[in-house]
């Protein structure tokens, strides 16, 4: 859902990822490119009746945060990465990462070996 997004939506979507709750002030405030307040707050409405920010009281005021954890949507848009680049296939994108192994140190490498092993471990195999 979140890749449909229009960019400037997206970008404060990325912003509420990034820092945690913040009121619309904070939002605009944030913006690397300046946005009126009333402008956020339509696009920060528009974002919760779209189910991708919710909206909670505070002393503050209104305080906007994504509506899927930061685990969710990142399976989510992992998963749109598999299924554009990869062609639906896991294995592919796994492979393309490994191919990056010039960057990825010993320790990454010895807890890839474990969440293999605890997936096959869980298939019963």
């Amino acid at each position: 859902m979140l890749n449909r997004l229009p960019p400037k939506e997206r970008q404060i979507v990325d912003l509420l990822y990034q820092r945690g709750a913040m009121t619309a002030a904070e939002v605009v405030e944030a913006l690397p490119e300046p946005l009126s307040g009333s402008a956020v707050r339509t696009m920060l409405r528009r974002l919760e009746d779209k189910g991708a920010v919710r909206r909670g009281e505070s002393e503050r005021g209104y305080l906007y945060a994504p509506a899927q954890s930061d685990q969710t949507a990142r399976k989510s848009a992992l998963s749109e990465v598999v299924r554009v680049f990869f062609n639906g296939s896991p294995t592919s994108a796994a492979s393309a990462l490994l191919g990056m192994s010039d960057r990825i140190d010993d320790q990454e490498l010895d807890a890839l070996e474990r969440m293999i092993a605890e997936a096959r471990k869980a298939k019963g195999k």
